[in-house]
């Protein structure tokens, strides 16, 4: 054993074994704390899980090489994912926190009806199990290539990690077991980034001195048959620049396992507060990304330019052996690099490996390159917990509950619910081994789903109240239409054509034109047809409003709510 693969174990098996003991530690037996913890959790410890859900194998592993490769236009993915953040936290988040539900197909139940309950909860299985497949598919290909297990083995043992925490605990478990990954993974991201700005510029602040290498970098790509690191709109269509970044913004917002984090709060000020913490430790890694992407480009083309294909650096070799690194048996020499296969470039190198790479590019030592990998590995399984704890409730409480057994019993909704996580996971292993796209698109086709079905179901159903069920049904069912049909069309799925886009627009940018167009049925449908029941239109304002009273659909008792944005009695 190598030494790399020596300090992968020792940080894996630490990590994982503080997963497993916290799950322990945090398991339940009531649906109320399996889905919601009780409504309990502390805002800092909920912002640092808000900020590991949200900060996936696609923000650790696959965003930095994007970035590294895309150059300026690599910021469609800064932009859409950490403004679409904030649109959630302002313009939702309190909103639903305060009408205080499980998931969000029961808002969308609650305020429509229990058939658009129904299309929400599959709508949620959907998006929640395509974004499941990229992090299966991110934590095999750091199993690959740090304890040299094939990526099918690496998906397995991530898979069955996941499914022993997420089903002890639901929430509280997956909560607190996210806390500690976000720790891990925090540091693993940013020990080799300073390091590596230190070594290259001298100054160890990444987000500060990157700034220095870009005109050196701009030389390198050119002269490697790479475009202008820094000149935009040189890898996409500016068209397809706005609509990728708008599908990240509003998918944010409309992505089922963010939003329910919401609910784990103590009040609607506590999601505020929530919140800011998570935005606090996203901008951690987000402001370094840009830096780690121009780091490793930089260090990689330094490397390989002009170098003989007898003569490279050893992490070349390394990677290989995963299938993605390749070096074409032509070339006597490094004349030219891409990341795409198809190119025929010297050297092809996967977008997905440049941030676990990276360390080894820099030539760091082996404990650090051990540590980056026990980061990748908390992105990828912080996220997929939160994403089958979404399946979970969606299967168990929305369809199987609500539709079929309205009589079940914690134990029984439980059961089905930890039955609907073990089908997922397994599910999404066999599409994680041979996923159709690299990490980060194909969690951008999650987030373009999310984009085309529940943003504007939610939008709409807080702040206009003439939104019915047949509008909202007939918008989510059309943009979920829509976007699926143009995914699949541009993708090498079924036997179609790959690169197949129409007015430039590609599938990771295709969910904004499903929210359009499920704005205009919705709106169109709703205004054609008979306005809602008088009761939900009393619900919307219960929601907006401040000091209004409810019944709460279960027990008929009032509640009195707050004001999402109502200050605490003596705070000035």
């Amino acid at each position: 054993m190598s030494q790399i693969q020596t300090w992968t174990t020792v940080f894996i098996v630490l990590s994982f074994g503080t997963y497993i003991f916290i799950a322990w530690r945090s398991r339940v037996h009531e649906t109320d704390s399996f889905w919601v913890a009780r409504h309990g959790i502390p805002t800092v410890a909920n912002g640092a899980a808000i900020a590991a859900d949200w900060m996936s194998a696609a923000s650790f592993i696959s965003m930095a090489g994007l970035i590294a490769f895309l150059g300026s236009d690599g910021s469609i993915y800064l932009m859409g994912w950490t403004g679409g953040y904030v649109l959630l936290a302002l313009l939702l988040a309190p909103y639903l926190r305060k009408w205080g539900k499980y998931t969000v197909p029961e808002f969308v139940g609650e305020r429509y009806n229990e058939s658009v309950r129904t299309v929400a909860a599959i709508a949620a299985i959907l998006i929640s199990y395509t974004y499941i497949v990229g992090q299966m598919n991110g934590g095999g290909i750091v199993f690959s290539r740090f304890l040299g297990i094939g990526i099918t083995g690496g998906v397995m043992i991530a898979a069955v990690i996941i499914l022993i925490y997420a089903v002890l605990g639901g929430m509280k478990s997956i909560t607190w077991t996210q806390v500690a990954q976000y720790t891990v993974l925090i540091t693993a991201y940013l020990i080799p980034a300073v390091a590596v700005a230190q070594l290259i510029t001298g100054i160890p602040i990444p987000q500060v001195s990157f700034g220095q290498i870009l005109a050196e970098l701009n030389a390198l790509s050119a002269d490697l048959g790479l475009s202008n690191y820094t000149e935009a709109f040189t890898e996409r269509p500016m068209i397809d620049i706005f609509l990728v970044t708008m599908a990240l913004m509003i998918g944010t917002a409309g992505l089922p396992h963010v939003i329910i984090r919401f609910y784990t709060t103590k009040s609607v000020r506590g999601s505020r507060y929530s919140a800011f913490w998570a935005l606090l430790f996203i901008a951690l890694l987000y402001t370094t990304a840009p830096a780690v992407g121009a780091f490793t480009k930089f260090n990689l083309l330094e490397g390989v330019k002009g170098t003989s294909v007898d003569a490279l650096p050893q992490w070349i070799e390394n990677w290989a052996s995963t299938g993605l690194v390749s070096v074409n048996p032509d070339a006597e020499t490094i004349g030219s690099v891409s990341n795409d296969a198809a190119a025929g470039a010297d050297l092809t190198v996967n977008n997905d490996i440049l941030v676990l790479a990276s360390p080894e590019i820099a030539g760091l030592p082996a404990p650090i390159i051990g540590l980056v990998a026990a980061g990748g590995l908390a992105a990828a399984m912080s996220t997929a917990a939160g994403l089958l704890l979404v399946i979970s409730s969606s299967a168990s409480h929305d369809l199987y509950f609500r539709r079929f057994r309205k009589h079940a019993d914690d134990r029984e909704r439980l059961l089905v619910g930890r039955i609907a996580m073990a089908v997922a996971v397994v599910a999404a292993v066999l599409a994680g081994i041979e996923p159709p796209a690299f990490v980060a698109q194909v969690v951008a086709f999650a987030f373009g789903l999310a984009a085309a079905s529940f943003f504007p179901a939610l939008i709409l159903g807080i702040f206009w109240k003439r939104c019915n069920a047949a509008g909202a049904a007939a918008g989510m069912l059309a943009g979920l239409a829509l976007t699926i049909t143009y995914m699949v069309h541009t993708l090498e799925v079924f036997g179609t054509s790959a690169n197949d886009h129409i007015l430039n627009i590609s599938p990771e940018g295709i969910g904004t034109i499903g929210a359009l167009v499920n704005f205009i049925v919705a709106i169109a449908v709703s205004k054609l047809t008979s306005p809602p029941p008088k009761h939900i239109e009393e619900m919307v304002e219960n929601i907006r409003y401040p000091a209004v009273t409810r019944r709460t659909a279960d027990t008929g008792a009032v509640a009195t709510e707050e004001r999402p944005d109502r200050p605490e009695e003596g705070s000035g």
